[in-house]
């Protein structure tokens, strides 16, 4: 039987991390994937902050699915400790408030010179990933619009060239819909081995605007039976960027956040209710 447990990332909701989860516990979500908290970027809370994090956690009966951090969201040219450090900070945050998993990204690269630059993306990811599983964390990349791992042959790349149980995906459909990617068609056949999160939100081909799970072109309603088929036991991550969604986040807001997973457990509902149990 597959597990779906339900996350989101609360800072589309509010800057306030109390209203981001008063609000998620009020739909029956009790797990955050934390971006950002009181104006500030995870990456930048400090030991204060994040203790005050972690108790807010408690107050509400949560728990974090992962740290959401931009790890990777950077230019190549950057030198490569750059973002060593910035995944050092990811991992105390991740420890402070007690979750393995983190968010990552494969570097923003010049248009068309993906072969240019291959070996070194593949070998700061290798030396990420190495970085984090000394640590026992695990990265989870996203397939992300202008970095090295847009589209899903390049992803694999990643995953297939680093081949560590350390760095895995983070599938997101309508990423690939931005980049006019059939998410089912296309990316799933050659990314579903190495998925162990799932972002959820949709968009359409038309223009790329983003859209609550179903309303789309990424077929989220698809993706769940697959994940059905495939046992899937993990995180399925709200990102609703239903008002805004910028290079580094989005913003949804209480309402369209409230949209965002009502519209996703409609999806869950049609599914055969024998197969799986959401959380």
């Amino acid at each position: 039987m597959a597990e779906f447990i339900l996350s989101a990332f609360g800072d589309e909701i509010d800057d306030d991390l109390d209203k981001q989860l008063s609000v998620l516990v009020s739909e029956g979500v009790r797990h955050l994937e934390l971006r950002g908290a009181w104006g500030r970027n995870v990456l930048d809370l400090d030991a204060a902050q994040l203790k005050r994090a972690g108790a807010v956690l408690k107050t509400h009966g949560c728990a974090l699915s992962a740290i959401g951090s931009p790890v990777g969201k950077s230019d190549i040219a950057q030198p490569r400790e750059f973002e060593w450090e910035r995944l050092d900070r990811a991992i105390n945050a991740a420890n402070a408030l007690g979750t393995r998993l983190i968010r990552v990204f494969s570097y923003y690269i010049p248009k068309g010179e993906a072969a240019t630059y291959r070996n070194e993306v593949l070998e700061r990811m290798a030396l990420l990933t190495e970085r984090a599983a000394a640590t026992g964390m695990t990265l989870v990349h996203e397939n992300e619009r202008a970095i090295y791992g847009d589209l899903p042959e390049r992803c694999r790349d990643i995953l297939v060239k680093v081949s560590s149980p350390n760095l895995r995906a983070a599938f997101d459909p309508a990423n690939f819909v931005v980049d006019k990617i059939q998410p089912m068609v296309v990316a799933w056949p050659l990314l579903a081995e190495f998925t162990t999160h799932i972002h959820v939100k949709d968009a359409v081909f038309a223009d790329g605007s983003i859209r609550p799970a179903g309303e789309g072109d990424g077929d989220v309603p698809g993706l769940l039976r697959a994940l059905v088929e495939r046992d899937y036991h993990g995180f399925l991550t709200l990102e609703p960027h239903l008002k805004m969604a910028g290079q580094y986040g989005g913003l949804s807001g209480e309402d369209g956040m409230r949209t965002a997973i009502r519209a996703l457990r409609k999806l869950i509902e049609q599914l055969p209710q024998d197969q799986v149990v959401t959380r």
